[in-house]
């Protein structure tokens, strides 16, 4: 029998406590890593810590039923997915199902409820002339003195200006005495024709044409747009959010919006500036003022174009008429006011933002203009109790598993379980550790098909140790003793072993490529631990199993180690023997 090479694997045979050594290291590292990084459990998924499913309905505009297509139901899963994002809310699913759905899966926890208001917004982004603006009956006249900045519109010195506009609501804040007043400021508005887009507007349109009937047409339609701007009562919830909805962006209309827990009524005119035009939005804090958390706009080419025209004739204006409402959705979500032309492609809106106020504002810009309208088919709320009962469940049956494979050991292998056993611990301590890092890391969030993932794992380690042994088995039958069996057998074991989780690995890797949603969750878990397999197999399992061949329980094949050589029904040992020397011949000699 040839005796084992000498040199590296000689070396690695004759030291296997560094391979032990390293393996411990890093275990103790990872788990350092995870006490000090606070999170000392895996970040748990929607089907498990409970959250909010939302199914929106892709609803085709008129005469655009075509729009409803792959390219544009993708885009708009991925401008949603950077809403939510952008909240910091990492784990939500959003994902087409279907040609006209999209579901939305928020988990619950921080800013949870935003995100699911925010994805909920559907409807396009526009830039619109104020008109006319109050505050709604019912609320206070006016918004607290410290809940806005002051307008501050004049270019900076720097080579490249940002011109900043306030988002204060200033003396537009007092209500009209009666509703005839209010008539009588809205009808004054729409006939002034101050803003650059009042021309587009009901009032102008009539103006514009020489036709007497198309002129009574418009007055007619700039009086029902009075007399809704006269009875829009924005302190009612029904109202809050159906106000301004469906309004087409070529024509004026009514909406409301809230300023420090103040709800206005607006008077707008048609859209000056699309979502579309704003390339870029980010909330910043501003150290070198008072001003505090500004919003940063960056538009595009001729959005900058657009921009600085509606700014220039709304700086002509009085308040509320130089002030521009940030539509979304039909809602106002802001409403800054301008006092010159704000050229240059950039502008800044300062007021007395909060950061998650700056935040949630830069976020709708930067993603608002969505290139479908949706419509929100159904709510599903999963309680943690029922993710609890989930976890439960999924918890009992790997412990199930975990038991029978246990068993198994005991029964078949018998000692080598001492090995076996151990080496399923390692394994389910660096997934665990693993795991719960990767969820502040990468935002990973273990869902049940994820734990699915790990209990299937279970089997797929459990393989590799019976290949192992099988092979050290075979090498008995064969007549050898316990230590040359175990190098002998391990390159063949390590063959197959690594071919086996290489087939496991790309297999979880085409499905995480080519599915979506919870799926991924299984196959991520399941391509995790086959790797792991790997590492513990090739650094824990092979070197304890070097260190017992030299034990006298395992060497001298006990009955109950799970060698026997005669339980096995091995041959007679191989010994070595001398070839014959050759004959002398007697006439040499």
């Amino acid at each position: 029998m040839a005796a084992p090479k000498r040199g590296r694997s000689a070396s690695a045979q004759s030291k296997p406590g560094r391979s032990l050594a390293l393996i411990l290291i890093a275990i103790v590292a990872l788990t350092g890593g995870m006490f000090a990084s606070g999170h000392t459990t895996p970040r748990l998924g929607i089907d498990l810590a409970g959250g909010t499913s939302i199914t929106l309905r892709a609803v085709p505009e008129k005469g655009q039923e075509s729009a409803i297509n792959k390219a544009n139901m993708n885009t708009a899963v991925d401008i949603m997915n950077r809403r939510v994002n952008g909240l910091g809310v990492s784990e939500a699913e959003v994902q087409t199902q279907g040609t006209r759905n999209i579901i939305v899966n928020i988990p619950k926890g921080t800013n949870s409820e935003e995100a699911r208001q925010q994805v909920g917004t559907t409807a396009k982004l526009y830039f619109r002339p104020v008109l006319a603006t109050e505050a709604s009956v019912g609320a206070a006249a006016s918004p607290s003195p410290s809940a806005s900045g002051s307008a501050s519109s004049s270019p900076s010195s720097s080579a490249s200006p940002k011109t900043t506009a306030s988002s204060s609501k200033t003396g537009s804040a007092t209500p009209s005495a009666s509703a005839t007043s209010q008539g009588r400021a809205a009808s004054d508005a729409l006939k002034a024709g101050s803003t650059p887009s009042a021309s587009a507007s009901a009032s102008a349109s009539a103006s514009a044409s020489p036709s007497a009937s198309s002129s009574s047409a418009a007055s007619a339609a700039a009086a029902k747009l009075e007399a809704q701007y006269t009875a829009l009562d924005c302190s009612k919830k029904s109202v809050q959010n159906t106000a301004g909805k469906g309004a087409k962006a070529t024509d004026a209309t009514v909406a409301c919006g809230q300023v420090s827990g103040v709800w206005y009524k607006y008077l707008l005119g048609p859209a000056a500036v699309d979502g579309t035009d704003v390339k870029k939005a980010s909330a910043v804090y501003n150290t070198t003022t008072a001003a505090g958390w500004q919003v940063t706009m960056d538009f595009t080419g001729k959005g900058g174009d657009k921009f600085a025209k509606v700014t220039g004739e709304l700086a002509k204006n009085t308040t509320p008429q130089n002030e521009f409402g940030i539509v979304l959705d039909g809602q106002v979500v802001s409403s800054p006011s301008v006092s010159s032309s704000i050229t240059g492609g950039s502008a800044e809106i300062s007021g007395s933002f909060t950061q998650e106020e700056a935040q949630s504002l830069a976020n709708m810009l930067s993603y608002g203009a969505l290139p479908l309208t949706f419509k929100e088919d159904s709510v599903t709320t999963v309680t943690a109790a029922l993710g609890g009962e989930q976890l439960h469940a999924g918890l009992i049956a790997g412990a199930i598993g975990l038991a029978l494979v246990v068993i198994y050991l005991l029964i078949f292998y018998r000692g080598l379980s001492v090995i076996a056993i151990p080496s399923l611990l390692v394994s389910a301590i660096l997934t665990y550790v693993i795991m719960a890092l990767l969820g502040p890391g990468i935002g990973f969030a273990l869902n049940l098909p994820a734990v699915c993932g790990a209990i299937v794992a279970i089997g797929i380690t459990a393989d590799s140790f019976i290949v192992f042994f099988e092979r050290i088995r075979d090498e008995i039958r064969e007549g050898r003793s316990l230590r040359p069996a175990v190098e002998r057998a391990w390159p063949r074991a390590r063959r197959t072993i690594l071919v086996s989780d290489f087939v496991s690995f790309l297999a979880a890797a085409v499905l995480f490529i080519v599915t979506v949603g919870k799926v991924q969750g299984f196959a991520f878990t399941l391509g995790l631990t086959t790797v792991l397999d790997v590492v513990v197999v090739f650094l824990f399992t092979k070197p304890l199993m070097t260190i017992l061949a030299r034990r006298k329980f395992f060497a001298t094949g006990h009955k109950f180690s799970g060698l026997d050589p005669k339980a096995l029904g091995a041959k007679a040992p191989l010994r070595r023997t001398r070839r014959p020397s050759a004959p002398v011949d007697p006439k040499e000699a």
